[in-house]
């Protein structure tokens, strides 16, 4: 649609320096012109005519200058009155656009001309603009729940007739949120997310504040507090509740979450922060004991964050004052009993705490990074070991290497890994890298890309703690894996669990369908290898057969074991 009129005079005026910035002086100007122009020709006809008298043209010109001056003046002042409401408005969007606090206007609105109408529309799209900037900015798009911010706002606002008042802060998080995330169809994720946020209203007291503060975590405020116990029957309730299916698109979806709970006072602003962060704290301990479970914080709590950062710090320089060890950890093939491959394992022996559990660190470096340098060097190390054992004459071996989810992500590791293969003259035949099922599903287009690469150097791909993700048969079939790693977890129980020894069985028999090997982990017992061996898997790993030891000690093992029974290998 074309404008009723054009802004060629405007913007003929905006160009003249001493009227670019004033549109007031603009209307002035045109004003003055339009009053002058009939004077000026008045007066040019006068001087230029002999029809009266000298006098008499003195007389008549002056008569109307001043009149045309007193008329001038009289209508530039009218102007200027006229112009208020437009300076006023263009004055109260450049105060809303400039100033932080976003002063909103206070523009007269009952006005129905154009330029009443300017200014209650200017006014009106001002408060709908500051209403949706205060939504956006205080509320989760996703679920309409208060956002961190608002949060924490609210709970500073809690009205109590103490200083300082007791609440309860609770953060709940859906366990394994991130695995479910990639498991499920786009869009299924944040239906569920909704779906969960309207159950954890419905488990609320109107006094309490709810607000989402992000992936698959809310957290809750209540601080009117009659006793304990109504922070417990709170919890068990939120955890019950969560328990029970939900029906996302007519398909029922299982989720269990974890609390973390602290008790304190509210002192000053910052005591809501130090609150979510001790109730996060100790959702971190929930989740370690298992699924759906809800922790206290306590005091000691805070003094295994301090020993965790100060470990975190000693990490930092780990690699380069060579604390970082490799071990290796035998293969058995189950059936002839006879070594097959060595997993690289790392190992820490810190300069104050001496040989720091994995189990400690591990988490640490994948957290901050850490695991990316560790693990090139990890890989790096391995394949030169196994490369060094094979000139000294052992029988040639798969090495197994770990990559973490944040290794599989680097743009450079196919490239890095041909690298480091022609660096240590190691054949590709006989390296094997490990990849857990949550790597692999962040990205399924990708995994199956860089997977395929890897496949493509000659380097054997082995799924490790398979039955702990939520990859399906389809995925599964699309990754161009050789092996399967059966999780300890299901090994440990496979003899006295019955829902164990199932998933195990089912695994083997994946595996078979589709020509892969199967290795189980964390083998203890005979009774665990026999279980095993029955039911057709093909390697084996454990303390059962060998602890995980340096490469000397492993050198010795192999030579001494290489063509007996497992059964029979020396413990170290």
């Amino acid at each position: 649609m074309q404008p009723k009129f054009n802004v060629n005079l405007y913007s003929f005026l905006g160009h003249l320096p001493w009227l670019k910035k004033s549109y007031t002086a603009k209307i002035m100007v045109v004003a003055f012109l339009g009053t002058h122009v009939p004077l000026l020709t008045l007066m040019v006809w006068f001087l230029t005519s002999n029809a009266y008298s000298v006098e008499t043209s003195v007389r008549v010109l002056l008569i109307a200058l001043l009149a045309t001056l007193a008329g001038t003046g009289a209508t530039l002042y009218t102007l200027r009155h006229l112009l208020v409401p437009v300076i006023l408005t263009s004055e109260a969007l450049q105060n809303y656009l400039d100033t932080r606090t976003r002063t909103l206007p206070n523009l007269p609105t009952e006005f129905t001309d154009e330029v009443g109408t300017l200014m209650a529309n200017s006014s009106q799209t001002l408060y709908k603009l500051d209403e949706l900037i205060h939504y956006i900015t205080h509320y989760d798009e996703l679920t309409g729940l208060p956002n961190r911010d608002l949060f924490c706002d609210r709970l500073n606002q809690t009205p109590s007739q103490n200083h300082s008042p007791l609440v309860a802060v609770l953060v709940l998080g859906i366990d394994d949120f991130t695995g479910m995330r990639h498991a499920l169809e786009p869009g299924i994720c944040d239906l569920l997310i909704r779906a969960v946020s309207q159950r954890v209203v419905q488990c609320m007291d109107e006094s309490d504040v709810l607000a989402r503060l992000g992936d698959g975590e809310f957290a809750i405020a209540r601080s009117e507090l009659p006793s304990l116990q109504s922070v417990v029957k709170l919890s068990q309730l939120l955890l019950s509740t969560l328990t029970k299916p939900f029906s996302i698109n007519g398909n029922p979806i299982h989720i269990t979450a974890s609390l973390g709970i602290t008790l304190n006072h509210l002192e000053n602003t910052n005591s809501v922060e130090k609150l979510l962060q001790q109730a996060d704290f100790a959702l971190h301990q929930a989740k370690q004991q298992g699924r759906s479970h809800y922790q206290f914080y306590s005091p000691e709590m805070n003094v295994q964050l301090q020993e965790r950062l100060a470990l975190e710090n000693s990490l930092r320089g780990a690699l380069e004052r060579n604390e970082l060890l490799v071990y290796y950890q035998p293969l058995i093939d189950l059936h002839s009993g006879r070594v097959k491959a060595t997993e690289a394992l790392v190992r820490w022996q810190h300069s104050t705490q001496g040989l720091v559990s994995p189990a400690q660190f591990i988490p640490i470096a994948e957290a901050n990074g850490e695991i990316v340098p560790i693990g090139e060097w990890i890989l790096r190390t391995a394949c030169a070991q196994t490369r060094r054992w094979q000139l000294a004459g052992l029988p040639a071996l798969r090495i197994s290497v770990n990559l973490s989810a944040r290794q599989f992500e680097q743009a450079n590791l196919v490239e890095m890994v041909r690298e480091i293969l022609a660096q240590t003259e190691l054949e590709a035949a006989y390296l094997e890298l490990e990849v857990t099922e949550s790597a692999l599903m962040t990205d399924i287009e990708r995994s199956v890309k860089t997977l395929t690469q890897l496949r493509e150097l000659g380097v054997s791909l082995a799924l490790d703690d398979f039955g702990t993700g939520y990859s399906s048969l389809n995925y599964l079939q699309r990754f161009p894996v050789n092996m399967l790693k059966i999780d300890r977890s299901f090994v440990q129980d496979v003899l006295s669990n019955p829902d164990s020894a199932t998933i195990t069985d089912a695994i083997i028999a994946l595996a078979k369908s589709l020509g892969l090997t199967i290795t189980a982990e964390g083998i203890e017992t005979k009774e665990q290898r026999d279980y095993l061996q029955a039911r057709g898997c093909d390697e084996g790993q454990g303390f059962y057969f060998c602890r995980p030891a340096n490469a000397d000690t492993i050198a010795k093992l192999l030579n001494e074991s290489f063509h007996s029974e497992a059964a029979s290998m020396p413990a170290l």
